[in-house]
């Protein structure tokens, strides 16, 4: 059974998403959650553990009593997804990433135009650039929370 809860948010309505006993999604927005539910079978909103665990980090992580999530997580992608969601990981808090950065940690220097969904990482000249399922207002609301410094366009 797959099941998900939602979170109110200074960045509105989030929805949260859990497979066999892990998180799996975090929703920004309703478009990427609709696509999603259609295309997954037995989804059921329930709080279980996990998701209220989950709601909870994000609150302290909002109110900036967070700098870590301690989550159980399952990331589903290709190898070289996966090594770019490791590479993520390892952005501490308050730090920034280029693109570049990114490629050149997953050994894939040429893959700087590949989109990568994390609010940590910006343009080379520290330029704020798009985030995935949503506008630049929110990627800058969290690069601002964490007081990472970047260039509006």
């Amino acid at each position: 059974m797959n099941y998900y809860t939602t979170a109110e948010t200074p960045l509105g309505e989030l929805i949260i998403a859990e497979e066999e006993d892990r998180i799996t999604r975090l929703f920004l927005s309703q478009e990427d959650w609709v696509d999603w539910k259609e295309t997954v079978q037995n989804t059921e909103h329930k709080e279980t553990p996990n998701l209220a665990e989950a709601k909870q980090q994000l609150q302290e992580y909002f109110a900036g009593e967070r700098k870590t999530f301690s989550l159980p997580l399952s990331q589903k992608g290709t190898p070289f997804q996966q090594k770019v969601w490791q590479a993520l990981e390892r952005i501490p808090y308050g730090e920034s990433r280029s693109y570049a950065d990114i490629a050149a940690a997953v050994g894939s220097p040429k893959a700087v135009t590949i989109f990568v969904p994390c609010h940590r990482v910006i343009g080379k000249n520290s330029a704020l650039t798009g985030y995935a399922g949503s506008k630049t207002e929110i990627k800058a609301f969290l690069l601002n929370i964490e007081r990472i410094s970047y260039k509006e366009k």
